[in-house]
Formats: C-alpha cells, structure tokens, sequence
C-alpha cells in the first residue's frame, strides 16, 4: 500500500514502495554433436565468450563427454545475443553446433 507524506505547501504525494529485484540471469549452454570439431567448440569459447584457452577447452570436454556445457550466465538479453552469435558462426563455418539457453 502507498504510503502518503506531507509535503509544506503541495499537499500530500505518494512515496513509492516499489522493490527492485535484480534481472533474472540465463545459461547458455553449448549443445554436442557429432560432427562439429573441438577445435571449433574451443574457438567458439574463445571468440564468443571470451573464455581463456584452458577454460575453453575445459568447458569443451564437459561438452565432448556428458552431452553439454556451461558457456556463460547472462541476462536474458545477452543470453539471446550469444546464442544467436553461437549458431551465426556455426552455420557460416559449415557446422551444427546448437546452443540454448535455460533460466537460472
């Protein structure tokens, strides 16, 4: 409920009790396949989300081996941004690589 303060010689305004809750964030995973190269993965890591070679190719493996892997949390437009990016480059390059993105 607002709450209504005295404000000299205006007359009562409302004093706003809206809370500001941080955006939600998104994942934004990296999909395996079985014809897009690591290399790629890596370049993609690198390039995209600007992950350090060691990092990259970590989060590759994770992709290689259980089917996925973290890229990045981001809010929802960046999210948007980086998979869009993901499938640009893909496609342009000649692979499938797919790429979503979930809420946090």
């Amino acid at each position: 409920m607002p709450e209504f303060i005295e404000q000299p010689g205006q007359g009562a305004a409302v004093k706003d009790r809206t809370k500001l809750r941080p955006p939600r964030r998104y994942k934004v995973l990296l999909l395996n396949d079985n014809y897009t190269t690591m290399e790629f993965v890596v370049e993609v890591l690198q390039g995209i989300f600007h992950k350090p070679h060691d990092e990259a190719v970590r989060i590759m493996m994770n992709v290689h081996k259980n089917g996925s892997g973290l890229a990045g949390v981001y809010v929802r437009a960046v999210a948007e941004a980086k998979v869009a990016a993901v499938h640009d480059l893909a496609q342009e390059s000649g692979y499938p690589l797919r790429c979503e993105m979930e809420q946090e």
